[in-house]
C-alpha cells in the first residue's frame, strides 16, 4: 500500500469522532432521512435477503438510476440473486425508492471509516461489490478487498480535468485502481486516463444509462394529470438549471404568441429552486402554478414548476417534447436516455460535455436536435415525430446490449 493510501487509511479512523455529531447536524437542516440516517453509520436498516448478493455503488441520482439496466441484466442470467444498491445523497434514495428493480434493496453508504465499513459489510456480505462512474470511497473499497469481496469498476467516465485532479494523488488511485479486477469504461479517453492513473486493463463498454428501463410513474397520478391537462400542447424543461430556464422561459414567452394553449413544465434538479423559478417566470408576466402548492397544472397556467423529486418519469409520459437541462451552462448537459425510453423527443443546448458521447450518438442519428437560444422557438414549432421513433430504436437496441458485461461481472462472484 503507498503511501498516500496509508495515510488516508490512517486518518479515516478518526472519523467515528466526528461523524455522529454531523449527521445529526445534517438531520436537523432535512438533509438526512429521519429513519434512516444511521445507515451511514453501518447500522443496517433492514435484514439481509437469503442467498447470493451483489453491492452495486454511485454517488448520483443518475448514476444510480443508471445501474437498473445491469441489475436487470445480472438478474436475466442469475434470478436467484439478490442486488443491493449503496448512494449517499438523500433524493437518490427518493426516487430510487420508485424506480428499485425486484429483490433490490438500497442503503445509504456508511461514512469512509473501517469500523463502519466493517459492520457493514460483515451484516450484507457481499459476493461482489461493482462501483459506477468515478465516485471511489477508499475506506470502502479497502475494506471490500481486505474482506475477500472481488471489486469492479463500471461506466467509468473521467475527462480531462478530472484527471488532472487525480493525477495530483496519483499513488492513492494507484492503489484503489490496482484492486479491481475488471474496470469497465465509457469512452476510450476515460479508458485512457484510468491507465495513466495505474490501472491495469480498460475496456471500453459505452455507457449504462443507454440501457437502464424507463423511469417509473405512479398510473393514477398519470391518469388524473391527463386529465387535469385536457389533451393541452406541452412541452418540457427536464432537470433544469438558471442557464436552462431564462432560455426556456424567453423561448415559451414567443411560442404563446402562435399557441397560446401552450404548457411548459419545468421539472428543476434542485427542487427547493421552485419558489425562484415562479418568481422568474412571474417577472416575465407568465402565469404559474407549483406542484407543492397545487398537485396540477391551473387552466390557466402557462408555465408549471413540478418542484418534486421523482416527476420525470410522469412528465416524460406526457409531454411530446424535452428540452434536455444542463445543456446552457456549466453543469454541461442531464442523462439524455430516459426521455429516449418513453417516447419524448429530445433537445439539447450547446454544452454537453458531461454526456459527450451520448448527445453525439443521438445527433448522428437524427434522434436528438441541438438548439440555441435562438432556435429553440423554431424547434418547438417542428413535428418530431420521426425523432423520437429514432431515439426510442436507440434506446430498445442498448437495452440488450449488456449480456456480456454481466457476464463477465457474475464469474467474478466467490
Amino acid at each position: 500500500m503507498g503511501w498516500q493510501l496509508a495515510t488516508y487509511r490512517l486518518l479515516s479512523r478518526a472519523l467515528p469522532l466526528a461523524a455522529p455529531v454531523l449527521l445529526r447536524r445534517r438531520l436537523a437542516r432535512g438533509k438526512e432521512d429521519p429513519a434512516r440516517w444511521r445507515e451511514k453509520l453501518g447500522e443496517p436498516s433492514v435484514p439481509r435477503p437469503e442467498g447470493p448478493l451483489v453491492w452495486l455503488h454511485a454517488v448520483g441520482l443518475g448514476e444510480v438510476l443508471a445501474l437498473r439496466g445491469l441489475i436487470a441484466a445480472m438478474a436475466a442470467q442469475r434470478p436467484e440473486l439478490s442486488f443491493l444498491v449503496t448512494s449517499s445523497a438523500r433524493s437518490s434514495a427518493q426516487v430510487m425508492a420508485a424506480n428499485l428493480p425486484p429483490r433490490t434493496t438500497h442503503q445509504f453508504l456508511p461514512v469512509d471509516a473501517p469500523r463502519y465499513l466493517r459492520r457493514f459489510i460483515a451484516h450484507w456480505q457481499p459476493g461482489l461489490s461493482v462501483w459506477a462512474e468515478q465516485d471511489l470511497w477508499p475506506g470502502a473499497v479497502l475494506e471490500a478487498d481486505r474482506a475477500g469481496v472481488p471489486l469492479a469498476l463500471v461506466n467509468a467516465r473521467m475527462n480531462a480535468a478530472a484527471f488532472v485532479r487525480r493525477n495530483r494523488v496519483r499513488g492513492l488511485y494507484a492503489g484503489l485502481l490496482s484492486r479491481f479486477r475488471l474496470i469497465a469504461a465509457q469512452d476510450r479517453a476515460t479508458a485512457d486516463n484510468l491507465a495513466a492513473l495505474g490501472a491495469g486493463q480498460v475496456r471500453v463498454t459505452g455507457s449504462l444509462k443507454a440501457a437502464a428501463p424507463p423511469l417509473a410513474a405512479d398510473p393514477a397520478e398519470l391518469e388524473a394529470m391527463q386529465r387535469a391537462l385536457a389533451g393541452r400542447p406541452i412541452w418540457l424543461l427536464a432537470s433544469s438549471h438558471e442557464e436552462d430556464e431564462s432560455v426556456a422561459l424567453a423561448a415559451h414567452g414567443e411560442r404563446l404568441v402562435a399557441a397560446p394553449e401552450t404548457l411548459l413544465v419545468i421539472v428543476p434538479r434542485d427542487p427547493p429552486r421552485g419558489p425562484a423559478i415562479c418568481a422568474a417566470a412571474e417577472a416575465l408576466g407568465l402565469t404559474v402554478t407549483r406542484k407543492s402548492l397545487a398537485p396540477h397544472p391551473a387552466p390557466t397556467a402557462q408555465v408549471h414548476v413540478a418542484d418534486a423529486f421523482g416527476e420525470l418519469g410522469l412528465w416524460y409520459r406526457l409531454a411530446p417534447l424535452a428540452l434536455i437541462g444542463g445543456t446552457f451552462g456549466p453543469t454541461e448537459g442531464h442523462n439524455p436516455w430516459e426521455p429516449a425510453a418513453l417516447d419524448c423527443a429530445i433537445l439539447h443546448g450547446p454544452r454537453t460535455a458531461n454526456f459527450a458521447a451520448d448527445f453525439a450518438q443521438l445527433d448522428g442519428a437524427g434522434a436528438a436536435l441541438p438548439v440555441t437560444a435562438g432556435t429553440l422557438p423554431q424547434a418547438l414549432a417542428q413535428d418530431h415525430s420521426d425523432r423520437t421513433a429514432r431515439a426510442a430504436a436507440l434506446s430498445r437496441a442498448a437495452g440488450g446490449s449488456l449480456a456480456p458485461l454481466a457476464a463477465d461481472l457474475l464469474g467474478l462472484m466467490r
